[in-house]
């Protein structure tokens, strides 16, 4: 029996009621947020948690991670808008934020480094380094080697880098120099320090501790998401939906050992002690929820310019409005 002109017309009229919430739909499915990240970033663990187990569907898009060859290619990629987002320190968003890009910051590790020494050293607090040589990861104006320069001159009234004699390289050869006795102690990224520190080496001093001695605040997270404001008014959803996704990832990996078990082969931990000590060195770098705190961030900058001077700053004297993004 062939359909009336009513029946047609109530079908069309609710097709034509569906279609935009048809496409809506489709759009939100295919909706892409492609982050650049270091191969071997610990990042990735992160982001490889939210594919797993399906975070970026829940929270409305797909992630596409692309690796690139080294912090420069990441960079370039964020300035160029071949991806939506990269992981950088908040003194570089700072910077493009200055120079006119409109970067901002979601928060993503307080992790930082610290000073190791070999497990039989007679080196029991930084000034024991005097007269030695000490490897640092991360070229002179490195972060974590400033602050611990800022807490020797507070404490000892003494420069570590006018008593010591350093030694720059790469995390992997400053690794090596320590734990062949290259160098008497060693400043390297957290991830490096948590597999030398598993191998007998022993921590003397760590970052985040000189930096609450020196009145900082070490919830700053220095790591985060650099996305666009831009973008994020363009695409509020997605925005929004990245950040909690990766809230929920960071609290499953905080609180479930199983968690890691599909992490764990891109971890590449050499045992099971190595293992352990990066899931709880990565754990105490997740960030508290809540906005970061502009005044402790300036003032975390202030004490690393003084020392790291122009070749930290870019010749930034204050952190620019709007540079921490709340995610919400």
């Amino acid at each position: 029996m062939g359909m009336t002109r009513a029946k047609v017309a109530a079908m069309l009229a609710a097709l034509w009621l569906v279609s935009p919430l048809m496409a809506s739909w489709t759009m939100a499915q295919d909706a892409t947020i492609t982050i650049g990240t270091l191969e071997n970033g610990t990042v990735n663990w992160e982001l490889r948690t939210i594919a797993n187990r399906g975070l970026d569907r829940e929270n409305g898009f797909r992630l596409r991670v692309i690796p690139l060859a080294g912090n420069p290619a990441t960079q370039i990629a964020m300035q160029g808008g071949a991806v939506d987002s990269i992981v950088s320190d908040w003194l570089w968003v700072a910077q493009q934020r200055s120079a006119g890009a409109d970067f901002t910051f979601l928060p993503y590790s307080t992790a930082v480094g610290g000073l190791v020494v070999p497990g039989d050293s007679d080196v029991r607090v930084p000034g024991d380094l005097a007269g030695r040589k000490i490897g640092i990861a991360g070229g002179p104006v490195d972060k974590s080697w400033l602050i611990l320069r800022a807490w020797s001159r507070q404490r000892n009234a003494e420069d570590l880098a006018d008593v010591t004699q350093q030694v720059f390289g790469a995390p992997p050869v400053i690794q090596s120099a320590a734990e062949t006795g290259q160098v008497a102690g060693a400043i390297n990224f957290w991830h490096f320090l948590a597999r030398m520190k598993a191998a007998g080496m022993r921590e003397v001093l760590a970052v985040s501790q000189a930096a609450s001695d020196l009145g900082l605040d070490p919830s700053t997270p220095l790591l985060g998401y650099v996305l666009r404001d831009s973008w994020i008014a363009e695409n509020p959803d997605l925005a929004t939906g990245l950040a909690r996704a990766s809230r929920q990832a960071k609290a499953l990996l905080a609180s479930d050992d199983a968690a890691w078990d599909d992490i764990r082969p891109i971890m590449n931990a050499a045992n099971d002690a190595e293992f352990r000590a990066l899931r709880e060195g990565w754990r105490e770098g997740v960030p508290p929820d809540g906005p970061v705190d502009p005044a402790g961030a300036q003032k975390m900058f202030a004490v690393m310019a003084e020392l790291g001077g122009t070749d930290l700053t870019g010749g930034l004297t204050e952190l620019p409005e709007g540079l921490f993004w709340t995610g919400e």
